[in-house]
């Protein structure tokens, strides 16, 4: 890729409407192209290690920390960009489950036909915290998993039943004008946050291009857009 093509981001889908508006805010401000790509953190992972080509990656700790150890990722300045907690949502037209707590929560798992998550940073915890609240055997044939937002929203809003699901807040937002209600984030003592971090690739095609946007993320511009679009 050329110093004058588009700057090339891999990123997780839990700040995908986030980073739309940074990089409109961006080109306002007579900013390069950028092209945005995204996939649940083990995918890009996985992408990266397979040689896919990047100039900026947006992850959580842990895969960035692989990428770092792999020399994929630049560890200088690197930075948080945010974090992202996870709420309970179902489909436009059914009832709200109570979730307000968490012995309340518990009670709707068990009532619900179906259980809904994602295979993502966001899905992992749903998971272990299913097993931690003492549900995950009791409703094990209940439990929907699919590899992304997308698969697991796109099910949630297909289904008839009473069912529940779960997602990075941001995204659950993002899906509000296609029929997805976000009911309550999780309840603060069980609520989790997943932190996302923003790096330079080693070997940015797009050095200079690269550069600027990735100053630009670290901007309180950027800053504001992030919050407003649930990423704290």
């Amino acid at each position: 890729m050329p110093d004058n093509g588009a700057v090339r981001v891999l990123s997780p889908s839990a700040v995908h409407s986030s980073l739309e508006a940074i990089v409109e805010a961006h080109r306002g401000r007579g900013g390069g192209e950028v092209q945005l790509a995204f996939g649940t953190a083990p995918t890009l992972l996985k992408r990266i290690a397979g040689g896919e080509a990047a100039d900026i990656i947006i992850a959580p700790p842990k895969v960035m920390d692989e990428l770092v150890g792999m020399e994929k990722a630049d560890p200088d300045g690197r930075f948080q960009l945010g974090r992202a907690g996870v709420g309970v949502c179902v489909r436009a037209g059914a009832p709200f489950p109570d979730v307000a707590s968490t012995e309340a929560l518990k009670r709707a798992l068990l009532e619900a036909e179906s259980v809904f998550h994602t295979q993502a940073s966001s899905g992992i915890y749903v998971a272990q915290l299913l097993e931690r609240l003492g549900v995950a055997a009791r409703i094990k044939g209940r439990i929907r998993s699919y590899h992304d937002a997308q698969e697991t929203f796109t099910r949630l809003l297909d289904s008839k039943g009473r069912d529940i699901g779960f997602g990075g807040l941001p995204e659950v937002r993002r899906w509000h004008d296609r029929g997805l209600r976000l009911v309550a984030p999780l309840p603060p003592d069980i609520q989790n946050y997943t932190a996302y971090l923003a790096a330079l690739m080693t070997n940015p095609p797009n050095r200079v291009g690269a550069r600027a946007f990735f100053t630009f993320l670290a901007s309180a511009e950027a800053k504001v857009i992030l919050v407003a679009h649930g990423v704290d």
